[in-house]
């Protein structure tokens, strides 16, 4: 038995260099290659969740009375905290507060132009705060007077303009919630972790419904903050399903209520997360909400980051949620239009590499990331390597040619199981180069620590598994936490096929139930059984690489940990 560390000894490798004739030198095959896995990660079989994975890149607005004031009160700019939450920091009066709104004209709010600039920057939904922590409603509601329409003279709905257009530009509409309200009661507390009481929940519950009901089809909720119940959270959570059978609700409904996780500000997991997930970015990390004393500089590293950022969360399988924080009158400060515009020439040029792609089981390599497209695999080059080759083991599909920006046609050869690249002297690309590799077929690859075993017999140790992840809460921000859901080995039988029994020891939730597939075929066995016995059988094909996986059979919530310690796993022929 020996471990593969991608495809070595089983295939061919592919080097690139840039040259006016491509050529593709194979090498004789030393023996049958493995048919690997399916190398795309695979979208929701919730049709609803899989319709919100395919928004895949989208344009959060912060905006509300506390862009009036831009971080500035009394004259003195307020340096702590985010400038959305000025009215907390710098300890404001609600009466006080309650003034700005008089002087709230946003004669320059132009949903027109709004979305006319989230589609220049590539991007297929609008998320836009409708009643953040100061409790201020942008929006006509009739729970309160102290709204958009009721205090301002502004005196209109801009969540309903900002709807229309939305619909009429072709992009799908989504709403930001505040659990946390100052205005109708909560304290000010600096980690808005403050729990709802039942005399604010009417008010909730009433505002929910009016957001669900007068703006047209909703695509996402964020639910933000609070420590609500897990009664609470249902509750909220019902209310958009229930008015919006198609919406999606953010895990920041808390108690693992929602339908997507919402991971840190700006967060790019370490690993790829099973199930849908969203990362919340910000074009300056420091605030959300218009700061006018804000740095803007370094435009072209800012256009920089913000492609890595959205690229490699997408290379991961998430969403994308790019903020920016318009001036109290509406208008979008110009050089967060000009970095939004910025973000959407790289995606122009590089068509089909990031947006309509999917995440690979490649993860992230040391030079990049990788993303697929139909039979199109895109190589984003991060960190250029000084060596002058680029190299992504464990490629299972042959390559029909291998090109870099401009269609620019480039030398390749395939050596094991590895794509190796010939790299030009300098990227290709200002912002972050990408090479495209197009198969011949539906990409497989071989994952890295697939092991092999002639005898039809594997015996795993615990670095021999993969581990998908995901996130669960009790019920508040500083509650989530990263859970194990899935654990998977890759056994791969070059010669003869098996049939074969799994044995696991370790420690497991003696009344859980768990799933065992291998290959095509699954068990649901207690944890009691799962560790006193073996399960089977199951059948091992010949010369291809045959996932195992273990997973809960009916998780709660997608986050649930496995609450499973492996210690070794074997799989043995079996006569049964």
């Amino acid at each position: 038995m020996r471990r593969l560390h991608g495809l070595v000894g089983l295939g061919a490798a592919v080097v690139l260099t840039l040259s006016t004739t491509a050529t593709a030198v194979e090498a004789p095959p030393e023996k049958p290659r493995l048919r690997g896995v399916p190398g795309e990660i695979e979208r929701s079989s919730d049709p609803r969740l899989a319709a919100w994975q395919r928004l895949q890149y989208g344009m959060f607005i912060h905006w509300g009375l506390y862009s009036e004031l831009g971080g500035v009160w009394k004259g003195k700019p307020v340096t702590k905290g985010y400038s959305e939450q000025i009215q907390m920091w710098a300890d404001i009066t609600h009466s006080e507060y309650a003034e700005v709104a008089k002087r709230f004209s946003a004669d320059k709010f132009d949903p027109s132009a709004i979305c006319s600039l989230a589609k220049d920057a590539g991007m297929k939904y609008v998320v836009i705060t409708s009643k953040h922590h100061d409790g201020f409603s942008m929006f006509d509601t009739k729970t309160t007077d102290y709204d958009v329409v009721d205090r301002t003279p502004y005196g209109k709905d801009p969540l309903k303009a900002l709807s229309e257009e939305c619909r009429s530009q072709g992009l799908k509409f989504g709403v930001y919630f505040s659990l946390v309200d100052w205005h109708q009661g909560h304290d000010f507390d600096p980690d808005n972790n403050n729990p709802i009481p039942k005399s604010m929940e009417p008010l909730i519950k009433r505002q929910l419904s009016e957001l669900m009901s007068n703006y047209g089809p909703i695509s996402e909720v964020w639910f933000d903050m609070s420590s609500p119940t897990a009664a609470q959270s249902r509750a909220f959570a019902g209310i958009v399903h229930d008015k919006q059978p198609g919406a999606t609700v953010s895990s920041r409904v808390w108690n693992n209520a929602g339908d997507f996780r919402v991971m840190g500000d700006n967060e790019v997991p370490e690993a790829p997360l099973d199930g849908p997930w969203q990362t919340p970015a910000s074009i300056y990390h420091e605030t959300w909400g218009y700061r006018s004393w804000q740095k803007r500089e370094d435009k072209p590293g800012k256009i920089r980051d913000l492609v890595t950022g959205l690229m490699s969360v997408r290379a991961r399988g998430g969403n994308y949620l790019l903020n920016i924080g318009p001036r109290g009158d509406g208008s979008v400060v110009g050089f967060e239009a000009d970095v939004l515009r910025g973000v959407g020439a790289w995606l122009d040029r590089h068509p089909r590499a990031v947006l309509g792609a999917s995440a690979t089981r490649f993860g992230g390599r040391p030079w990049g990331e990788v993303t697929v497209n139909g039979r199109d695999l895109f190589l984003h080059v991060t960190k250029w390597p000084k060596s002058g080759e680029l190299r992504l083991p464990g490629l299972a599909t042959d390559v029909r040619r291998v090109t870099a920006e401009g269609d620019r046609a480039l030398d390749w050869r395939r050596e094991g199981g590895d794509l190796v690249v010939e790299l030009p002297a300098k990227p290709t690309d200002a912002v972050l180069p990408v090479l495209r590799a197009e198969l011949k077929g539906p990409l497989r690859i071989v994952p890295d620590r697939t092991v092999t075993a002639g005898d039809g017999r594997w015996s795993l140790s615990p670095s021999d598994l993969h581990t998908g992840y995901g996130y669960a809460d009790k019920g508040s921000y500083y509650s989530q936490k990263r859970t194990r859901v899935r654990e998977t080995a890759y056994l791969a039988t070059p010669r003869t096929a098996s049939r074969v029994e799994v044995r696991v020891t370790g420690s497991a939730e003696p009344g859980a139930r768990y799933r065992v597939r291998l290959g095509s075929r699954s068990y649901v066995v207690s944890g009691k059984d799962l560790m006193s016995g073996p399960v089977g059988p199951f059948h091992v094909p010949r010369n291809q690489v045959t996932p195992l996986t273990l997973t809960l059979a009916n998780p709660s919530h997608p986050g649930q940990d496995l609450a499973l310690n492996p210690n070794a796993i074997s799989i043995r022929p079996t006569e049964n």
